[in-house]
């Protein structure tokens, strides 16, 4: 008996901690079985060495109770097969078959957790005797839980299926934290989510919520349930959707709602480490799949920085405190928590772009960043050699009661312990290496997460007519109308977005109006977070929707009708492109509208309208390329519908701006219809102009025919050839300036009438008079009576240069339906000088432009400048000028050379 004792206190004078392995090895002593292997040669003989037993016993209190209460356990333990090589899931699982039988287990799980703690006794002492790297460890860990949780799982779920029924829904539990990414430790937490696929009716008092958070429960009470064999381990559910008040669990659909309308950011950060382990694999999928996007959003919001440093700032703050900062080596300064929030944020800002880096595990998303070239090698080092040492930092304080402990003591003893235990000769060697290592991870944290909070910028809104109404629809956006709730996040999100949003909308001509539809567009959008976070991720997107709302009421109103219109088109990598007519008769073609049904066809015409003011506002079209960029795609609508409801015979000519190519907002398509199809061009033009909840696709209007309105609405290519010879007027030969064939089997040989016919009327020794008595009449009849006003019909307007250039070219028999295409021509001959086209080209466009900005406020035709001075100055400030006397200024000037020119060009040809 003395040379037992003897040993005993030989052995534990050798250890780390000779009181308690002195204590443990007495202990155990007295319950060795007695025909077992003596226990000294266990300890002398274990696999891992006799220290690595010795240091298990000496730095944990709990291993070494688990031995003296059943010393089957050091027997096990010491078995090489057991402790020498890791285990996989399945040598686990027939572990603990082994020790449960067949038999089905008992609601308190004894077998379990007998198995759960021989397992945890197994890597601790691999981890101690350095046989097991980090990885491995927290893999095997994981495991443990994992099965654990599966086992719990299945029990209920039977009981309860057997109790109750079985619901047609799945149910899957998902792991968050530490067991998410694969890394738990010797005492975490276990995250968890509890989902369920789709809500309904098990019995007519059960609901499938029901009895889904029964189950949540059962597994909760299960693992928190004291046992003489030990806790399961430690359940939180509190990263859940609404925290601890809310269920415990949620459908997916609820979980969709949640996350999209109210997840914070910490929940983004928490989703990154998700992860099935449990259940429905498919439903597990499913979440992930569908809540990806808020995982990873595509752009990452400006404050997500501010918002990381300040959750990591409230941490040190409220939960370390500054007395043990520099000694948490989980949530201290520079500790574990600092590298987890670098790797995952740059997870989030980068983790849509590249899939390669949507990775729960923390070491495997560090290789990924520096893989990409995302994180400075050295930096990636820094980080990976600090997560390691404070991860055995923290394991070998943890080791010792299976406590959730982080805190390097500061007691002599125990800190000598702690650092003999990880291989330093002293205390101080220890100290100075945390000291260095989590120094190292602070500069690289600081560098890339903001830490200072930015104030959002003050800006007044005195500028609106009704700053009372305007700041309280401004509440309303940030904080919610009525009953309405609005997550904290997008609170947050929106104070960055305010003061964006109230310059671009103080820049605009009306801004009351402006503010009024973005609220109508918030509201339609649904989703509020998530379009806040788009607009203050997206600054020129925010630019061009407010640009939208103040320029074109038609195309506020239509992003208000279909919100989902915005990304579609912006996102799309042709958005900067003009789309031909070719393109558009495509996209058209793969509608697969029929006759029967052309509200395809309706609704691509209007997004393609919201595309072409989008490209325009945006600075991405000229006022020149959207006229081409809408004649192309009227010209697209109409061969498209032509071939589903009209003959293939009937032959379509463009006149007047569609003629040209030259088209603007809210115009009409002026044709005429050759051959002999009557029905099919009536139907034609019928279903051009029908109304439905898509809108029309476009008017025709046939009125350039012979004999205008009381002609028939088909001509054979005879009658146009006697009407042009015998009986047209000459500003119906005029207007055969523009005249351009669109389809049909007779294009061309109507093509060959007309310029015959207009060749002939060219030769009229009174062309010019003619031409200048038509303007005067139009303007006679067609003027408001304001000639400033008449921005069309006035003297020196839009008309006015356009009959100019027709005059010249039927003067000079130079044919071009297109108007600049034209002036270049009349150049060419020396019918204009460069200074005279120059000027009338920049006169010209100026009034375009003004035309095209009073058109795209309603999509309609407007020909004149409002009288009221409140819409004067609007339509200024559209174009760019800062008052309407400024664009009177200019606009004047244009009207006067336009004028100018046509008198001296006409007068000296007559």
């Amino acid at each position: 008996m003395d040379d037992r004792a003897g040993w005993i206190r030989e052995k534990a004078a050798t250890s780390l901690n000779p009181s308690q392995v002195e204590i443990t090895l007495v202990q155990l002593n007295e319950q060795w079985p007695a025909d077992a292997m003596p226990l000294a040669d266990v300890v002398e003989q274990f696999p891992l060495g006799e220290t690595a037993l010795l240091h298990l016993l000496g730095v944990s209190s709990i291993c070494a109770t688990r031995f003296t209460r059943d010393p089957e356990t050091l027997l096990w333990l010491a078995r090489p097969e057991v402790c020498l090589a890791a285990r996989s899931h399945m040598d686990m699982l027939a572990e603990l078959h082994a020790l449960a039988g067949d038999s089905a287990p008992d609601n308190s799980f004894g077998a379990l957790r007998f198995w759960k703690g021989r397992e945890m006794t197994r890597v601790a002492v691999r981890e101690l005797a350095a046989v097991s790297p980090l990885e491995e460890t927290t893999g095997e860990l994981s495991q443990i839980a994992e099965i654990c949780l599966r086992r719990v799982f299945q029990f209920w779920d039977l009981e309860l299926r057997q109790r109750y029924g079985s619901p047609k829904a799945e149910f899957a539990i998902l792991a968050l934290g530490k067991l998410g990414g694969n890394e738990l430790n010797h005492s975490s937490d276990v995250d968890l989510l509890f989902l369920y696929s789709d809500e309904g009716q098990l019995t007519p008092h059960i609901s499938y919520h029901q009895f889904f958070n029964r189950l949540g429960n059962k597994i909760l009470d299960t693992f928190s349930m004291p046992h003489p064999s030990g806790l399961l381990f430690r359940v939180d559910l509190r990263l859940r959707p609404e925290g601890s008040a809310g269920p415990l669990a949620r459908s997916l659909e609820s979980m969709e709602n949640y996350y999209s309308g109210f997840g914070e950011t910490w929940e983004r950060i928490a989703l990154i480490k998700a992860r099935g382990i449990a259940g429905s694999r498919e439903l597990a999928y499913d979440f992930l799949r569908l809540h990806q996007p808020f995982i990873y959003p595509k752009s990452a919001t400006p404050d997500l920085l501010e918002e990381v440093a300040n959750i990591k700032h409230r941490i040190e703050r409220d939960v370390v405190g500054p007395e043990k900062l520099e000694r948490d080596v989980k949530l201290g300064r520079g500790g574990i928590r600092d590298i987890e929030f670098i790797v995952q944020t740059l997870q989030l800002i980068h983790g849509a772009r590249n899939p390669f880096l949507q990775e729960s595990s923390m070491l495997k998303a560090l290789r990924a960043l520096r893989e990409l070239d995302l994180l400075p090698h050295d930096d990636v080092l820094a980080l990976d050699n600090a997560y390691r040492f404070l991860r055995r930092v923290e394991h070998r304080l943890q080791i010792e009661a299976e406590q959730q402990t982080h805190t390097v003591p500061e007691e002599p003893e125990l800190l000598n312990r702690l650092a003999r235990s990880l291989r330093f000769s002293s205390a101080d060697d220890f100290s100075a290496a945390l000291h260095n290592r989590m120094g190292a991870v602070r500069p690289i944290f600081r560098r890339i997460i903001s830490e200072g909070p930015v104030q959002p910028a003050k800006i007044t809104v005195e500028f609106f007519k009704d700053p009372k109404q305007a700041e309280k629809a401004l509440r309303d956006l940030e904080r919610g109308a009525g009953s309405f709730h609005v997550a904290t996040r997008t609170r947050r999100i929106f104070q960055r977005l305010r003061p964006i949003l109230l310059t671009w909308i103080a820049e605009g001509a009306d801004p009351d109006t402006t503010l009024n539809q973005f609220v109508r567009f918030v509201e339609s959008y649904g989703l509020r977070s998530l379009l806040f976070e788009l607009l203050v991720t997206n600054p020129k997107l925010l630019e061009l929707v407010v640009k939208t709302f103040d320029a074109s009421r038609f195309a506020g109103d239509l992003l208000i009708r279909r919100p989902q219109l915005l990304e579609d088109i912006t996102r799309d990598p042709t958005f900067d492109e003009p789309r031909s007519l070719e393109q558009n008769l495509r996209r058209l073609d793969s509608l697969g509208g029929t006759a029967d049904n052309l509200d395809p066809a309706r609704a691509y015409r209007q997004r393609q309208l919201l595309r072409i003011i989008l490209r325009e506002i945006a600075g991405l079209a000229t006022p020149a390329g959207v006229s081409a960029e809408l004649s192309d795609l009227a010209e697209a609508c109409l061969v498209f519908t032509a071939r589903l409801v009209a003959d293939e015979r009937l032959t379509i000519i463009a006149l007047g701006k569609f003629g040209g190519r030259d088209i603007g907002y809210g115009a009409d398509l002026d044709v005429v219809f050759a051959g002999e199809e009557n029905r099919a061009a009536q139907n034609l033009t019928s279903v051009m102009a029908q109304q439905t909840a898509e809108g029309n696709i476009w008017t025709l209007d046939t009125r350039l025919r012979p004999e205008g309105e009381n002609g028939p609405l088909v001509c054979s290519l005879e009658t146009y050839q006697s009407y042009y010879r015998n009986r047209a007027q000459l500003w119906e030969m005029q207007a055969l300036t523009r005249a351009r064939a669109i389809s049909g089997p007779q294009k061309n040989e109507f093509m060959e009438i007309a310029k015959s016919a207009w060749r002939r009327a060219s030769q009229e020794t009174d062309l010019l008079v003619k031409i200048d008595n038509m303007l005067q009449r139009i303007r006679r009849e067609r003027g408001s009576g304001t000639d400033f006003l008449d921005l069309k019909t006035g003297s020196g307007g839009i008309i006015e240069a356009e009959f100019l250039v027709q005059a010249l070219q039927m003067r000079t028999k130079i044919w071009e339906p297109n108007w600049d295409g034209a002036v270049t021509k009349l150049g060419k001959h020396g019918l204009l000088g460069d200074a005279e086209a120059k000027e009338l080209r920049k006169s010209y466009r100026l009034l375009r432009r003004c035309e095209s900005a009073l058109r795209r406020s309603e999509n309609n035709a407007v020909s004149s400048v409002p009288s009221e001075s409140g819409e004067q100055q609007k339509l200024a400030v559209r174009l760019g000028y800062g008052n309407f006397e400024e664009f009177r200024r200019d606009y004047l000037d244009a009207r006067d050379k336009i004028h100018a020119l046509y008198e001296r060009k006409i007068e000296r040809l007559t």
